[in-house]
């Protein structure tokens, strides 16, 4: 019997947001795995164990190597809701334009506090008084950044956002870390401070384009043109980025993950077409079911694939490998006539688009690689980025899978408390209440053991942010 899905026009998506969701969730799980003791792809490919020293030469990626890039895509595919959400409210392109340049520096300023405020920058050694100075800034935090309900009173909201300015700035003023420092301008979480860049420049991007695909495809021709001009030491375009101040927060060298952004852009712009759309129900058939089951593992083992063939260096076999397994992809695919299953053969023509233009870049400098990052780097992670998009989908509409997809969407609704409580918030309640020690017993010294600790420990965070989320208590992101 035919199945429908009725819930794909809701006004958020649920797979993006488990998207964001799965990134933070492996961006927190990848700083609890043990140090330098497990297999060289359990860790950034360009740092191997087990001394994790820099290799800039060292081709490859590895799961590690997604969380960051698939972050970045979902905060591109997300501006065209943010954004038309803002436009439909009647909203000037001026009011957008300051918007953006607030919230842009609001990321940067809690890009700066958060690496001064993080147990480990007050005490690398953890001591009791360092665990709850980080539970409080937490809390000050809080304060700050907070998106309030519009329940409370204005004055009660500025006098507690007041509070929390001040009780960071006094900490900021006064503080004196270990090594006999202080606050610093250039001590920012870098990942933040990157996200803070692009945020600014891709929500100005979609704001000129409105998502047009030609033009946005034009603006990535001419930043790849940029990034070729500027490998060359001679070129005019060298000359002007290597005597940009290093000292601003924002950096044009931060831009070059707009590679990602609008990549994430174009995808999202398909999205939101779609989910404005006027609320149908959609039927599938049992012919459609096994025509998307097939899609969804065949996306999986192509993710998979593809860490293994870029680690291991059999790029080849991977490229012949991955290209056939597409084409029977797509061919399948095409026989769905189904509105949604035209809209996903929309996204998986992105995907394929970035993966393999990605694939071909793959020989260029060197090899792909994270650090320095390199153009095959950014449309790889791109298309796979696609392809987890639309196996969530499958997974939350066409199959009902919600339980795991929700709890990821939940935290990937709440990023910046996500972020933040990660350290400030889950460090100090599993050391302060012995949590992790008692972990560590169990494992007594079985690196595996230790994954599954850091995806137990992850994994109570996750639950947390879901709490919040649903209590609809979120972070101004």
């Amino acid at each position: 019997m035919p199945e429908s899905m009725d819930s794909a026009n809701s006004k958020r998506s649920l797979a993006l947001d488990a998207l964001r969701g799965f990134a933070i969730f492996t961006m927190i799980l990848s700083s609890r795995i043990p140090f330098g003791v497990l297999p060289g792809w359990m860790y950034h490919a360009q740092i191997p164990p087990p001394l994790h020293k820099f290799l800039p030469t060292h081709p490859g990626i590895s799961w590690v190597d997604l969380v960051f890039p698939f972050f970045l895509f979902s905060m591109g595919a997300a501006f065209p809701f943010a954004l038309q959400r803002r436009m439909k409210q009647g909203a000037s392109n001026l009011a957008i334009s300051l918007d953006i340049i607030k919230r842009g520096i609001l990321l940067m300023l809690f890009a700066i506090i958060i690496m001064h405020t993080r147990p480990h920058t007050i005490d690398p050694q953890l001591g009791i008084s360092s665990l709850f100075q980080a539970l409080l800034l937490f809390g000050l935090m809080f304060l700050v950044f907070w998106r309030y309900p519009e329940t409370i009173n204005r004055k009660v909201k500025y006098a507690l956002q007041s509070a929390g300015f001040l009780g960071l700035a006094l900490f900021l003023i006064f503080i004196t870390y270990p090594n006999g420092t202080g606050f610093s301008l250039l001590r920012y979480d870098i990942i933040i401070l990157v996200l803070s860049n692009v945020a600014i420049a891709g929500s100005f991007i979609y704001l000129l384009t409105k998502g047009k695909s030609e033009t946005l495809l034009f603006i990535l021709l001419i930043l790849i043109g940029i990034r070729l001009a500027f490998s060359v030491e001679t070129s005019w375009i060298h000359s002007i980025g290597v005597r940009y101040p290093s000292w601003m927060l924002f950096q044009l060298t931060f831009l070059k993950y707009l590679f990602i952004i609008i990549p994430g852009i174009l995808t999202g712009t398909v999205l939101y077409e779609f989910q404005k759309r006027p609320k149908t129900e959609i039927l599938f058939t049992e012919k459609d079911r096994i025509s998307f089951a097939f899609a969804a593992i065949s996306i999986l083992i192509i993710i998979i694939f593809s860490l293994f063939g870029l680690y291991t260096r059999m790029v080849m076999e991977l490229f012949i490998f991955s290209s056939a397994l597409l084409a029977i992809l797509w061919f399948l695919m095409k026989d769905i006539k189904s509105e949604y299953g035209v809209f996903l053969k929309q996204l998986l023509q992105y995907g394929i688009l970035w993966f393999t233009i990605g694939m071909l870049f793959e020989p260029f400098e060197g090899g792909i690689k994270k650090d320095p990052s390199t153009i095959s780097y950014y449309f790889v992670t791109s298309g796979l980025a696609v392809f987890l998009l639309i196996a969530f989908m499958i997974g939350s509409e066409v199959f009902n899978i919600k339980k795991g997809i929700t709890i990821l969407a939940e935290n990937g609704q709440n990023p910046m408390l996500a972020y933040a409580a990660g350290t400030n918030l889950l460090t100090p309640v599993v050391l302060l209440t012995f949590i992790s020690q008692g972990l560590d017993e169990i494992c007594l010294g079985n690196p595996w053991l230790g994954v599954l600790k850091g995806i137990f420990i992850t994994s109570l965070l996750a639950l947390a942010i879901k709490w919040f989320t649903r209590k609809k208590i979120f972070w101004r992101t």
